[in-house]
């Protein structure tokens, strides 16, 4: 994995852990490991699509599953669009890892229409559908911050200050 996407993971886990050890203090029956997990190598096939061609998510995918990190890998399937979401259901590592990488531009920690003003930049190119298919997608996210937030006893825009505190210790 490059350094940047490392720097990237990384603070993907920041606001991942954030958002999970809330909702987990609040009683919900979420697993933190995984949480954590899932954030730090959501983008594990970003380096090989970049170098070689092809779709990051099924290749990261792929490289989880080929470790025996099954579960790992269902959330790095979705970590760029969820298949299924329940915005009164239980809450799912999934939809944190998907926010929480929503929530970082590069390795800066940003708000939901910061990062939807950079992924449409950068890959709209002026196609109507992949911008509407992009801005369909942040709907969603905006739809999985306020369940997320419902559990939370802080607010979308104190992610940055209280994340940027979160120790993660990897080599």
């Amino acid at each position: 994995m490059w350094d940047n996407i490392k720097a990237h993971s990384l603070q993907v886990a920041k606001v991942a852990l954030l958002i999970g050890q809330g909702i987990w203090k609040k009683g919900e029956d979420i697993s933190l490991p995984l949480v954590l997990a899932g954030a730090l190598l959501h983008d594990i096939g970003k380096t090989e699509a970049l170098r070689k061609g092809g779709d990051h998510v099924e290749i990261g995918k792929t490289i989880c599953v080929e470790q025996g990190l099954k579960e790992v890998a269902q959330i790095v399937a979705e970590h760029v669009r969820l298949r299924s979401f329940c915005s009164n259901g239980v809450v799912q590592e999934k939809e944190i890892v998907y926010y929480a990488d929503k929530r970082v531009n590069h390795d800066q920690i940003v708000s939901l229409e910061e990062r939807l003003d950079y992924i449409l930049s950068r890959y709209a190119r002026k196609d109507p559908r992949l911008r509407q298919a992009i801005v369909k997608n942040f709907h969603m996210c905006k739809e999985v911050e306020k369940k997320l937030f419902t559990y939370l006893d802080f607010h979308p825009w104190e992610v940055r200050k209280l994340a940027l505190k979160q120790s993660i210790l990897v080599k």
